[in-house]
């Protein structure tokens, strides 16, 4: 999520995205290569030297962080009385 976060203020480069994220390298990439997999951010690569690899969102991308936008709004005014686990119905 955090990545989907990230590109809300456009395309950026992969180490930029790791310093706006905290996340490993390894994990950074893992995340970009399964959310570039299932359409929310594109991969665009400029192979002038030097090479330079961009990630942005896709509209599909768009449209997850303004869903994401409106549940932390919800979050935020529900938060403190919406349960931490689970319970039991009867």
């Amino acid at each position: 999520m955090n990545v989907i976060y990230a590109l809300d203020e456009g395309e950026q480069r992969f180490n930029e995205l790791k310093r706006s994220t905290g996340a490993r390298s390894k994990t950074l990439s893992d995340a970009l290569e399964e959310l570039v997999e299932h359409d929310i951010v594109t991969r665009r690569m400029e192979e002038d030297a030097p090479v330079a690899v961009y990630y942005g969102l896709t509209r599909k991308g768009e449209e997850l962080l303004d869903a994401l936008s409106e549940l932390d709004e919800w979050a935020q005014s529900w938060g403190e009385e919406v349960p931490d686990g689970p319970t039991a119905r009867f």
